[in-house]
């Protein structure tokens, strides 16, 4: 249940079309479900965050992922999966056939019936090599499933900087960018520079021994001279995805005259 179920459950009993029992039952049934011990699947997450509970798949087994998608789906909500391995993205493309698996950001994603509407905000993606593109991946994945127009940039780092500076005008509209870069992580920094909307800088835990597994390249985003750039942790495409796509989405929403809630619905 969403915002938008909600107020329309609530005008139904308004109308007298439901038993305020009835609604009562429902709304009580819609926090979690249960799945038999091993998970609580959150049906709330849309209406207190706008969006729906992500399942992290990595320690997770292909029955457990499953059974908590097909909770997700009996409730009206997509699902989307991070950090799958390729005999569970299999197992799962068997159980939900028009599932999306991206194999290199490792995502399973289920689309909700009635799910698709008006893009509602623009990320792009920029990535300092080619080694960066997973996490990038796995952040594309995310701001699309929240309904962004996501672009991805691959290969623009600070070692052949004209690369980037020929696809400016790329950069050029964005609401949010997400720049993945290991090594140094020096090109947030850089693109901070030249834009004027929020960066989320995501370090990668690409490069060699004193990088440190992606600490180096955190720190040196972190100790960004750039203002406008913020930080989420080594390898969290994920986060860095979600957080770009809630800033695109909110401007897009404005842009619709739709305000904080959800977008529009006929």
């Amino acid at each position: 249940m969403d915002a938008h179920e909600l107020t329309q459950l609530l005008e139904a009993v308004r109308q007298g079309r439901v038993a305020p029992s009835d609604a009562a039952q429902s709304i009580r049934k819609a926090p979690f479900v249960d799945t038999g011990g091993f998970a609580k699947v959150d049906l709330h997450r849309r209406v207190r965050c706008g969006f729906p509970e992500v399942v992290f798949g990595q320690g997770k087994t292909e029955v457990q992922i499953e059974a908590i998608l097909r909770v997700m789906l009996e409730h009206g909500q997509g699902g989307l999966v991070t950090r799958v391995d390729p005999a569970t993205a299999d197992h799962l493309l068997t159980a939900f056939p028009d599932g999306e698996h991206n194999r290199m950001g490792r995502t399973f994603r289920v689309r909700a019936p009635g799910e698709a509407g008006p893009k509602l905000g623009k990320v792009v993606i920029v990535t300092a090599g080619t080694s960066d593109l997973p996490v990038a991946e796995e952040a594309r994945v995310t701001a699309e499933a929240w309904n962004c127009d996501v672009s991805l940039m691959a290969d623009v780092g600070v070692a052949g900087l004209h690369r980037l500076l020929h696809q400016l005008d790329a950069l050029g509209g964005a609401d949010a960018l997400v720049v993945v870069a290991g090594m140094e992580g020096a090109l947030p920094s850089v693109v901070g520079g030249l834009v004027d909307c929020p960066v989320i800088a995501v370090p990668t835990s690409i490069g060699y021994g004193a990088n440190f597994g992606g600490a180096a390249a955190l720190l040196g985003m972190l100790n960004s001279c750039a203002s406008n750039v913020v930080v989420v942790n080594i390898d969290a495409g994920f986060n860095g995805g979600h957080v770009a796509g809630l800033i695109a989405r909110r401007a897009g929403q404005a842009r619709l005259g739709t305000g904080k809630g959800e977008p529009t619905r006929e």
